[in-house]
């Protein structure tokens, strides 16, 4: 009987949405990878992550998540206690410990700009949406993009809640101390100050570490290759 292998499930971050992994897909599934682009919800940690967990469940096999920034925090969450999940993939991502909110760590080591770029709006069901300005768009999320798409990224952009940046992790034990874990990051975050990435990389023990030169927080997009051959790590197939 042949292993069944694992399905990539891509969960973005705050500011993207399921498109942002366009070139990754296009390269999985030129590698024979099924993936789904989850749309992640940016409501809360909680409630992001058990959609995360109905994605998986749905999918009835065995799964890679790769979480890009306060993705990572969703797919930290959602792997936990769950024998499906058998491989993360950290992209510009928070691999929190228990009760560390992505507001906490961003801010962990100093570095990050976000917080000038952001436009902050009451919504209808409670609490605080924030946004990155489209002025400020490019520069802060996607400087290696070229600039016309970087502006299509800005209009399509998701918003998150305040409530789901500083919502601590729930989950008595983070997945990645006992679910192998890969990260790629570029060296230019501006969202999320590079040390953290490195922090977080030794902290979770990584087998894989990727550190693209020049790369911005939008590495999904700017250098999908990257992204790609840590996924392909995590499902047990070989880059080339």
């Amino acid at each position: 009987m042949t292993e069944q292998k694992p399905t990539a499930v891509l969960v973005h971050g705050a500011f993207a949405e399921s498109a942002s992994w366009h070139g990754v897909v296009e390269r999985l599934l030129a590698r024979q990878v099924d993936v789904v682009a989850a749309a992640n919800p940016l409501r809360g940690l909680t409630s992001d992550a058990a959609y995360v967990r109905d994605v998986v469940a749905g999918i009835g096999g065995p799964v890679v998540l790769a979480g890009h920034s306060y993705g990572g925090m969703v797919i930290t969450e959602a792997a936990a206690g769950n024998p499906a999940v058998t491989g993360l993939v950290y992209v510009c991502a928070f691999a929190p410990e228990r009760g560390e909110s992505a507001l906490q760590l961003s801010a962990k080591f100093p570095g990050s700009t976000l917080g000038e770029t952001l436009t902050a709006y009451p919504v209808a069901t409670g609490g605080t949406e924030f946004a990155i300005r489209p002025d400020a768009f490019h520069h802060q999320f996607a400087a290696d993009v070229p600039a016309a798409e970087a502006a299509v990224m800005a209009a399509t952009q998701r918003p998150v809640t305040e409530a789901a940046l500083t919502e601590g992790l729930p989950a008595e034990t983070p997945a990645w101390r006992s679910v192998p874990s890969w990260f790629v990051f570029g060296d230019q975050d501006r969202n999320i100050p590079v040390a953290l990435h490195r922090y977080l990389a030794e902290r979770a023990g990584a087998k894989g570490v990727r550190e693209v030169a020049g790369g911005s927080h939008a590495l999904s997009v700017s250098d999908p290759a990257a992204v790609t051959a840590a996924i392909l790590d995590a499902v047990g197939r070989p880059a080339a």
